[in-house]
């Protein structure tokens, strides 16, 4: 594994040492998961369920709500002590999990409940950073979406692996154990946090991105491609920081290439949050004849394991220097899945669209990254990150509630069909928009010329 997180100039540059912390900080994350995990879904009846999965699913929103309008634009702010900010969230959690240790064994709610809100929160936090500095320690051999597959591979499988051991310790010791276990990795995270390369926190002097083979950057060419940034012309650096203070008040343009990203990818988390949520109510109110409710839950959950694991495996091993056009073969991939499923709707078709549900999220997120890491200037990078991951938890959650109400009136069928159908109005109207840009671009040059 050290091999392979060291690979393509990795260990050079130090996105080896990011890659690593990701997976610890990954690893802890599904500790706190299983821990915090109670009777939300099967341990109520269906209709009960189904208002408990709503409220959660409102109350996970409100980290956001932090997040975007405070997080995002100190992080900004605070552009020359990275290291010690993701240092920082990682002591942070350590220290509350302690505190949800005790507060799970004595059943002090009013600790417990702020105390997990505040983990949610820096978890949030940490991922920003993250992705933030990955431009700075991005070597020439490998692109940005493959960094980000990278890390993003790196916490799955770590993940994977912690979320049983922690099922296991839970049984043995209770889940306040898990939470003292989670202490202790996020404190031991925080030494490789500090030994991050320097240049983490110096301010960068070169592009996000890196030139192809050629020596020119391919989407360069593409008059769809890179464009300046028109929420922040070139101003003087006081402005700029103004304009990234006041950010959070209003969600301004980003520019037509982060804009066209930000709605693939919000299509995506729509679709995820849908299947997850149809998939699953379907099951316990019609299931499937002659199957076991357990075992066929089992196999969904599978299916969407796997599928998250192989969309980011096959984001780290493409060389793509066009995230845009992977993200647009994502969205018709989506759609495509959808819609064939729904015809042969049964076991093996919802096992097949749950997998495609969370290979499309993982795989567009990837490229959406890259995108926001590419075009926007580090001044305003955390802000704009923290506003898209606002507004993609905005369409899971709105995914989901979508999903849990289509089960109430349809079966599978049905239900696969309307979201097949979303996604390719919604894949047609951006190919649209796209394809008319480019030739708005291309008259714009002509008459330049």
């Amino acid at each position: 594994m050290r091999r392979t997180t060291h690979a393509s100039g990795a260990g050079r540059t130090g996105l080896a040492q990011l890659i690593e912390l990701t997976a610890l900080h990954s690893a802890g994350d599904a500790l706190v998961a299983v821990a915090l995990a109670g009777t939300l879904f099967f341990g109520l009846p269906v209709n009960e369920a189904q208002g408990q999965v709503a409220l959660y699913l409102l109350i996970s929103m409100a980290p956001f709500a932090v997040v975007a309008p405070f997080i995002g634009p100190a992080l900004d702010r605070l552009r020359t002590g990275r290291r010690f900010i993701i240092a920082g969230t990682l002591l942070a959690r350590g220290l509350l999990c302690w505190g949800m240790a005790g507060a799970v064994r004595t059943e002090d709610i009013v600790t417990l409940f702020p105390a997990a809100f505040g983990v949610l929160v820096l978890s949030k936090a940490y991922n920003i950073s993250r992705s933030a500095v990955t431009p700075r320690v991005l070597p020439t051999e490998i692109t940005l979406v493959t960094a980000n597959a990278r890390c993003s591979l790196a916490g799955v499988i770590t993940a994977t692996i912690a979320a049983p051991l922690a099922v296991g310790l839970a049984a043995l010791a209770g889940p306040e154990w898990v939470l003292r276990a989670g202490t202790l990795l996020f404190l031991l995270a925080v030494v490789p946090a500090m030994r991050l390369p320097n240049h983490v926190d110096t301010p960068e002097i070169v592009t996000p991105d890196v030139p192809g083979p050629s020596g020119t950057d391919p989407e360069a060419t593409d008059p769809a491609g890179p464009a300046p940034d028109t929420t922040l012309p070139l101003q003087s650096r006081a402005e700029r920081l103004r304009a990234a203070r006041n950010r959070w008040r209003t969600l301004v343009s980003v520019g037509p290439v982060v804009a066209e990203a930000i709605e693939v990818n919000a299509a995506l988390r729509v679709f995820s949050g849908y299947m997850l949520l149809f998939l699953a109510f379907l099951l316990r109110g019609e299931g499937f004849r002659g199957m076991d409710t357990t075992l066929v839950l089992a196999g969904l959950a599978g299916a969407a394991g796997a599928g998250g694991i192989v969309g980011t495996a096959v984001g780290s091993l493409l060389r793509s220097r066009a995230p845009h056009q992977l993200m647009f073969g994502t969205l018709a991939l989506a759609a495509v899945a959808a819609g064939v499923c729904a015809v042969f709707f049964g076991f093996p078709a919802a096992v097949i669209v749950a997998f495609a549900a969370a290979f499309c999220q993982a795989f567009g997120k990837l490229g959406m990254d890259a995108i926001v890491q590419r075009e926007i200037g580090e001044e305003i990078r955390s802000s704009t990150f923290a506003v898209t991951e606002t507004l993609h938890q905005l369409a899971w959650v709105a995914g989901g509630l979508l999903g849990l109400g289509v089960s109430l009136a349809a079966n599978g069928t049905v239900g696969l069909g309307v979201v097949a159908g979303a996604l390719a109005i919604t894949f047609v109207v951006l190919a649209i928009q796209r394809v008319r840009r480019k030739r708005a671009v291309r008259a714009a040059r002509t008459v330049s010329a």
